[in-house]
């Protein structure tokens, strides 16, 4: 299933198989793995997610503090924020987690808490707020064109910087600072990696590098290289129809280019779709999903927790 409003996107099947090898905790610093097909839990998903796959992984919350707050933006809304960290008063690394189309539901939350798990101040700011709840819509086309049009990439770029100086003053460090984010967000984090200076580090998860330009999103991340202030790497799949690989192989010789720093990367899941890491959708991939988390914690581990 697609999740980029340039793409198609496709069928929300219900994926029933369970995974043979359901225990992949030492890498991820993930507890356990539920069983969900309904209840409390599932509900806490977007709506447009329903049915919850049984592939879907519930990180225990022992050992870190959740919360919900508000940071005040640049124009002076209010924007939430869904915040795991590790317990304790030390202040810990910041990752910022942006979000796919259909806002910051359960999976988005359970990602910071993976986070908190590694030893980050993970924080998860709702973008689209300002123009709707992106988790209580079910159609695709009025998500898109009510919602995630309307975010413009100038109110995110802003939106982003209020969110780590927030993370700065509660919790977090604000001298280490990282940025993950999927679909959509994999886009925000090559944009934000060109627009902050403060940044250390990005992850950015099969978020489109090309595209025809929107009036409120007129930027593709390949014409951003040159403009990067810190390393991004970016996982994509191999079998993502949205994301041609050829597209990928354009970017990746723009990062190789001689004199281009910072070091980043793509790295290509040749049996993966686009949604490879999200475990509550039938496009999850166990593998690749495994591959990416430990490249990820390496990632932030070398550039931001130095």
């Amino acid at each position: 299933m697609q999740d980029d409003p340039t793409t198609p996107i496709g069928s929300n099947e219900v994926d029933d198989r369970l995974p043979e090898d359901r225990n992949w905790v030492a890498s991820t610093g993930i507890d356990r793995r539920g069983v969900l097909a309904g209840g409390a839990f599932a509900a806490g998903f977007a709506a447009a997610c329903q049915p919850v796959a049984a592939t879907t992984i519930k990180t225990s919350a022992e050992g870190i503090t959740e919360l919900s707050a508000s940071v005040k933006a640049a124009d002076g809304f209010a924007v939430p924020l869904f915040v795991a960290k590790p317990s304790g008063n030390k202040a810990a690394p910041v990752i910022v987690v942006v979000h796919e189309i259909f806002g910051v539901h359960e999976w988005i939350k359970d990602v910071c808490r993976r986070f908190a798990k590694a030893g980050y101040c993970a924080v998860a700011p709702d973008l689209f707020a300002r123009h709707g709840d992106a988790t209580k819509i079910t159609d695709f086309t009025v998500l898109r064109d009510t919602i995630v049009s309307r975010a413009s990439d100038a109110q995110v770029m802003a939106d982003l910087d209020s969110t780590f100086a927030w993370a700065g003053k509660n919790g977090g460090d604000a001298k280490r600072q990282g940025i993950t984010g999927f679909c959509w967000g994999g886009r925000v984090v090559w944009l934000y990696a060109a627009h902050s200076k403060a940044l250390d580090a990005g992850v950015a998860f099969y978020g489109r590098v090309t595209g025809k330009p929107a009036p409120l999103q007129p930027t593709n991340p390949v014409d951003e290289v040159a403009k990067l202030n810190a390393p991004v790497l970016g996982q994509y799949g191999g079998k993502d129809k949205g994301i041609p690989v050829a597209d990928l192989d354009v970017l990746k010789a723009k990062l190789k280019e001689p004199g281009k720093a910072p070091p980043s990367d793509i790295t290509v899941y040749p049996e993966a779709d686009h949604g490879f890491m999200a475990d509550y959708r039938p496009s999850y991939n166990e593998a690749a999903a495994k591959a990416a988390w430990a490249a990820t914690l390496d990632w932030f581990g070398k550039y931001v927790k130095g």
